[in-house]
């Protein structure tokens, strides 16, 4: 994936998923998360540190969910001009350029939810994101980071200068389509949407009735605001099912998320895909295949779990996430 080729012998996976043995650039990556993190601290006062940090082992940090919801941390809301430039840059310190131009967009919609439901649904703020920092930001020793509001929440664990873990990594959008007014036409998730529709339009009768699990979609994705993922055996067609032209286009839905993160992190998670078998990732889906119907999709390796949902307001509002099935939060799945 990225160009590589489909060899199964490539770098050593971590006992969390991220494939360190290929770390030289893994080590640069954590070390600049500790910068940026670092960075936004010193310019906090005593009173928005405290708000800001906990301890690495704090249950708080296995706390996520992507819903509008009272939470822990420091709100952007809350940070001045400068403490604010140094949030959005530790944000996009572990984000790749076009995960952290999601991220910004999503919280940007915050503002056209308001202007749709003029104060009949929950708060909406564009700078109800908080920071949270969990354990000393270093090059040695293990932290954490997670910066996260609704439709939003991404997780990362350091350890000794390296990520070691960027799961579960959460991207919503609602309205996944602006309909109305000076930004109509916008779709913040349309690469995952678009290139899993038109992998599932590329399949023939007998693949779809491999693939297509359920009629109806499921109302939600599964386990979230649960720590781990959840460990069901993969439904749906698999990798070796597809055709030669269809093949490349099941390998750019993974790398579509796996683009969202740094490129060191990113290519970690795809080394980790190949070397575990992408004979075995299987593709599901249940709902209708038109963008404006409700529809869900799975998309499943040893290593992973990719999972989209778009069915609450008319098929307009989507959920979506990449965690890891060896253990998120750099906590190893009880088997």
């Amino acid at each position: 994936m990225r160009g590589i080729k489909p060899s199964l012998a490539l770098a050593t996976v971590g006992v969390i998923g991220l494939a360190l043995a290929a770390s030289a650039v893994i080590d640069r990556s954590g070390s600049q998360l500790a910068t940026a993190a670092n960075r936004l601290l010193s310019a906090l006062d005593d009173k928005a540190k405290a708000q800001a940090v906990f301890e690495f082992d704090s249950p708080e940090r296995l706390n996520w969910h992507f819903i509008p919801r009272p939470r822990k941390g420091l709100p952007i809301k809350e940070m001045t001009p400068a403490q604010r430039a140094l949030a959005f840059g530790l944000i996009q310190t572990g984000l790749g350029s076009t995960g952290y131009l999601k991220a910004t967009t999503i919280m940007s919609l915050e503002q056209i939810l308001k202007d749709i439901e003029k104060g009949s649904g929950p708060v909406r703020d564009p700078e109800l994101y908080f920071i949270s920092i969990f354990g000393t930001p270093s090059d040695s020793g293990k932290w954490g980071y997670r910066v996260e509001g609704h439709h939003l929440s991404l997780n990362f664990v350091v350890n000794n200068g390296k990520i070691v873990s960027a799961t579960p990594a959460f991207f919503g959008a609602n309205p996944a389509e602006v309909r109305t007014g000076p930004r109509s036409g916008l779709r913040t998730l349309a690469d995952v949407e678009d290139r899993a529709l038109r992998l599932l339009q590329s399949l023939d009768d007998a693949q779809k009735k491999i693939a297509v699990i359920a009629e109806t979609a499921p109302k939600e994705i599964r386990s979230a605001n649960e720590p781990q993922p959840p460990l069901d055996a993969a439904e749906g067609i698999a990798f070796n099912q597809l055709t030669e032209a269809q093949r490349p286009m099941l390998r750019a839905l993974i790398e579509s998320y796996a683009g969202d993160m740094t490129a060191e992190v990113g290519q970690a998670w795809l080394d980790e895909v190949e070397k575990a078998g992408v004979d075995s990732i299987k593709f599901a889906w249940a709902g209708s295949g038109e963008r404006t119907q409700p529809h869900h999709y799975k998309v499943q390796g040893p290593t992973f779990l990719i999972e989209f949902n778009n069915t609450q307001n008319n098929a307009n509002h989507i959920h979506s996430y990449w965690r890891n099935r060896l253990g998120d939060f750099d906590v190893p799945v009880k088997k």
